[in-house]
């Protein structure tokens, strides 16, 4: 689990350092994306489908937050 956790981090990081030519939705939907990909790790003991799934509502969310 910790292993998940410090590789959606690591990968959330390295993400981040790209955002600097997008929009101000991208970017938000980016970081939605990273911080849900994150809780999702955490709360389900780092399963993919959990990871991926918090990904995707983050990444909604931000996109929405955005507008």
């Amino acid at each position: 689990m910790l292993t998940a956790v410090f590789s959606a981090v690591l990968f959330g990081l390295f993400g981040l350092s790209g955002c600097a030519g997008m929009s101000d939705q991208g970017r938000s939907t980016a970081i939605g994306a990273g911080a849900g990909a994150l809780g999702g790790a955490v709360l389900t003991g780092g399963s993919t489908t959990g990871t991926l799934g918090g990904a995707v509502v983050g990444g909604i969310i931000g996109h929405e937050v955005a507008k």
